[in-house]
């Protein structure tokens, strides 16, 4: 019967997450039918599940009279061991259920440090991304050209990018893997601050996610503030100014940076993450 319940758990924790909105804080809502499926599959599973568990407990209650060898049959199968598998499902339903959603900020940020792997290569392998959005790995090499280049046509003509929350990771990719057709226009994004403490370097960041939190990443643009501003971390603020570029040198690296003309502090969006919809 307990695995009955484990089914139910998780058909009520993603009807859980889809009525309270929070299932955007773990996957692109591009992709939120499927999750929005899993409730009826599960719940579907569960029902099967019911009908074997009721029918294995009727044939034991049938087996008693007729069985005259000596072994008690509705012990059988009930081993300790079968019931160590169970915690392992039950902790994402009780710590989703019963746990606040984080929402990822500077502390991550912080916690990483700039030690990069997309930048230092020590992990060839590894799927989080920073600053530089990256979506090549998602693609065949001819359909990601395809894309770079209709995004390219979208931007590139363009004497002032404004970059929204759906469009930011689209955009941003696209300046960063073509920063000569941007250098001199005026950019403009929004974002939450990070101060490196070994530079004093700010960051302007968003979290994006691109197929869910499993590949998300931290990207955004250096900032050349004007002087006499000041942030702490996690700040959110619009920003808009003349984009050029500078090896900067913890990277090892020629990177854009973002000469603000115009800052603004806002609040912290309703929605935090960015996602891939392109």
């Amino acid at each position: 019967m307990l695995r009955c319940w484990i089914l139910l758990g998780f058909s009520f924790l993603f009807l859980h997450l889809h009525a309270s909105g929070n299932i955007s804080k773990y996957i692109n809502l591009k992709y939120s039918m499927f999750s929005f499926l899993a409730i009826f599959i599960f719940f579907f599973f569960m029902l099967i599940q019911m009908y074997f568990t009721l029918k294995d407990g009727k044939n034991e209650e049938d087996l008693g009279p007729i069985c005259d060898c000596g072994i008690d049959h509705s012990k059988e199968g009930k081993k300790w061991k079968s019931w160590l598998g169970y915690p392992i499902f039950l902790f994402p339903i009780l710590t989703a259920l019963f746990l606040p959603v984080a929402t990822l900020d500077s502390n991550i940020v912080a916690a990483k440090g700039f030690n990069f792997e997309v930048y230092n290569g020590k992990d060839e392998y590894g799927v989080h991304q920073f600053l530089e959005p990256d979506s090549s790995v998602f693609y065949g090499e001819g359909g990601y050209d395809e894309i770079n280049e209709e995004a390219l046509g979208k931007y590139a003509n363009k004497d002032s990018v404004i970059l929204d929350d759906k469009d930011y990771l689209y955009g941003m990719e696209t300046i960063y893997k073509n920063p000569g057709y941007f250098t001199g226009k005026t950019i403009g994004f929004r974002g939450f601050t990070y101060v490196d403490k070994e530079t004093g370097d700010v960051f302007l960041f968003r979290f994006g996610i691109i197929h869910c939190v499993a590949d998300s990443g931290v990207f955004g643009m250096l900032l050349e503030l004007p002087k006499g501003t000041t942030f702490q971390n996690d700040d959110w603020i619009d920003v808009e100014g003349t984009m050029d570029t500078i090896y900067y040198q913890p990277f090892k690296k020629t990177i854009p940076i973002l000469k603000v003309d115009k800052v603004k502090k806002i609040t912290e969006p309703e929605e935090p993450y960015v996602y891939r919809s392109n």
